[in-house]
């Protein structure tokens, strides 16, 4: 299978050396439990999109900085896009911004939380077990980082996980598209990086308490697992 990658965001520079860009970590982690997967990255960010739907066999956006909501021509560009993906029914993973961007082109609402920034660790649950979930605890880790929320969820979304906090945390459209809030891609020393940078932004209780999260491990592979599966159901194949 050919994962397109559309690539939303860049990693500060003093980060990359140590991290890389994002889709270097989505293929870290998803190719590590894949191996014949092959990854095609497009930069959104700057401009550049796929020539259409077809370049892939299922698609991927990364989280990023933006808000969704902002008057940028990429966005808008990205937006059109995946209405053009879920029209072609194309396999679609959204990841945070990703998660956001697909609910606000669907017709969903995406806005700053009252709840401010959720930072670290969190705990989601499932409230329904869809046909790609492993069958094993409802309740996981994730590393977050987002201060905007899809506060409603796009019209014929299923939601299936969240959270006090984060109420429409795992969403799917039909059997093609899959949004998740959270990050599985992160490492624990990634998230230490981008709370540390934004502590004064975040507030210093959410600061602290957000370091403090890191003392338990997300569930990386787990939640990459439940990616292939989902894009392996969705393309027709056995990933």
């Amino acid at each position: 299978m050919k994962l397109g990658i559309l690539r939303t965001d860049t990693v500060r520079p003093e980060w990359a050396a140590n991290y890389g860009e994002y889709p270097d970590m989505f293929k870290a982690l998803l190719g590590a439990l894949d191996p014949s997967l092959a990854f095609a990255t497009w930069h959104v960010e700057a401009g550049e999109f796929p020539a259409g739907v077809d370049e892939a066999d299922g698609w991927l956006i990364t989280g990023s900085k933006f808000s969704v909501y902002e008057d940028r021509p990429w966005i808008h560009r990205l937006l059109a896009f995946i209405r053009e993906l879920h029209t072609a029914r194309k396999p679609l993973v959204g990841i945070c911004f990703g998660h956001q961007a697909v609910a606000l082109s669907l017709g969903g609402e995406v806005r700053k939380s009252v709840k401010g920034w959720g930072v670290g660790l969190h705990r989601h649950a499932f409230r329904a077990e869809p046909s790609w979930f492993d069958g094993g605890d409802r309740t996981f880790r994730v590393l977050v980082s987002h201060q905007d929320q899809v506060q409603r969820p796009a019209p014929g979304s299923a939601v299936l996980a969240g959270s006090e906090f984060c109420e429409n945390a795992v969403c799917q459209v039909g059997n093609h598209i899959l949004t998740l809030q959270g990050h599985p891609e992160f490492s624990a020393d990634y998230a230490r990086e981008i709370m540390n940078f934004r502590r004064g932004i975040i507030g210093e209780a959410t600061y602290q308490e957000g370091m403090a999260s890191l003392a338990e491990a997300p569930e990386r592979e787990r939640m990459g697992r439940w990616i292939l599966a989902f894009l392996g159901e969705a393309t027709g194949g056995d990933h």
